[in-house]
C-alpha cells in the first residue's frame, strides 16, 4: 500500500464512525447550513494573481511544516493579502487538521474556503457545507467517474464550488464533466513526490476552457507563477511556501505585492 491508499483505507473508517456519531440531520439544522456560499472559480476568473493560500500544519511528505501559528491569525493574514480564497486541511491523522479549523477560519474571515480533504463520501460534502466550506476538493487518484459524478453533482446541490485535481492524462481524461468548477493539476508525483510544473504545462492543452484551471504544488516563487499564466492557469495553490515561515500571512502579504509589482 502507498501513502495514499493508506489514507483512504482510514478515511473509510472515520467516515463510518463519525456517521454513526453526529447524524445528518444535525448537519443540516447547523447555523452554517444555510449560509449562501462564495465562488472560488469567480473570484480567480476576476483575479490577477490567483493564490490560494494554504492552512496545513503537517504532511506524510515533510512531517512537521507549521504547528505554532493559529488558524485565525493564518486566515485574517491572507485575507489581509488579498488572497483569492484559502485551503484548510482538515484530516487529523496525517495532516494535524480538524474540521474546527475550517469553522475558525471561517468566524475570522469573509474568504471563499476550499475544505481540503480525502473526499469518498457525500456525508463529508455535508459536513464541509455545515462548517462554512465554499468548496470541495475531489481527488481523481482514488475516486472512479461515478464516484466523482455522484459526488460533484451532490456538491453543486449545496452550492458548492468543486475543485478537481488531477496528476496525469488518464486522470483528466475520466474527470472532465459539467458539474465541476475548477480543474487542479497536481505536480506533485504521488508515487515519488518529486515535484515538476512541467505536469501542468503538458495536461493544460486537455483541459476546456470550461473550467478555471488551477496549479498546485511545488509553486513556490513568483516565476513559477508568471511561467504557468501563458498556459491558461488563474488559479495557485500554495502550501507549504507561506506556512513554513513564522507569519504566513506575512508571507502571503509579500508574495503577492512582488507577484503585482
Amino acid at each position: 500500500m502507498n501513502i495514499l491508499d493508506k489514507i483512504i483505507a482510514d478515511k473509510h473508517k472515520e467516515v463510518e464512525l463519525k456517521k454513526s456519531i453526529i447524524p445528518v440531520m444535525q448537519l443540516e439544522n447547523s447555523v452554517l447550513f444555510e449560509r449562501n456560499t462564495q465562488s472560488l472559480a469567480t473570484a480567480l476568473r476576476n483575479s490577477t494573481t490567483g493564490i490560494i493560500a494554504e492552512h496545513k500544519r503537517r504532511s506524510p511528505s515533510k512531517s512537521v511544516i507549521n504547528q505554532k501559528v493559529s488558524v485565525q491569525d493564518v486566515a485574517i493574514g491572507y485575507e489581509t493579502a488579498e488572497v483569492c480564497g484559502m485551503s484548510v486541511l482538515t484530516d487529523g491523522k496525517y495532516f494535524g487538521g480538524s474540521l474546527d479549523d475550517l469553522l475558525l477560519a471561517r468566524a475570522s474571515v469573509q474568504l471563499p474556503l476550499l475544505r481540503k480533504e480525502f473526499i469518498i463520501d457525500e456525508y463529508q460534502l455535508l459536513e464541509a457545507k455545515a462548517y462554512g466550506a465554499d468548496v470541495i476538493l475531489l481527488i481523481a487518484a482514488v475516486l472512479s467517474r461515478d464516484q466523482i459524478r455522484t459526488l460533484s453533482e451532490f456538491a453543486k446541490s449545496l452550492s458548492l464550488d468543486v475543485l478537481l485535481e488531477v496528476h496525469n492524462q488518464e486522470e483528466l481524461e475520466k474527470s472532465i464533466m459539467p458539474s465541476l468548477d475548477m480543474l487542479g493539476v497536481n505536480n506533485r508525483n504521488l508515487k515519488t513526490f518529486e515535484v515538476s510544473t512541467d505536469v501542468s504545462k503538458t495536461l493544460s492543452a486537455q483541459i476546456p476552457d470550461d473550467f478555471v484551471k488551477v496549479s498546485e504544488s511545488g509553486i513556490s516563487n513568483i516565476g513559477a507563477i508568471k511561467d504557468l499564466k501563458p498556459y491558461g492557469y488563474k488559479g495557485f495553490l500554495i502550501g507549504e511556501n507561506f506556512m513554513k515561515t513564522e507569519n504566513p500571512g506575512v508571507s502571503a502579504i509579500e508574495f503577492i505585492k512582488d507577484l503585482k509589482s
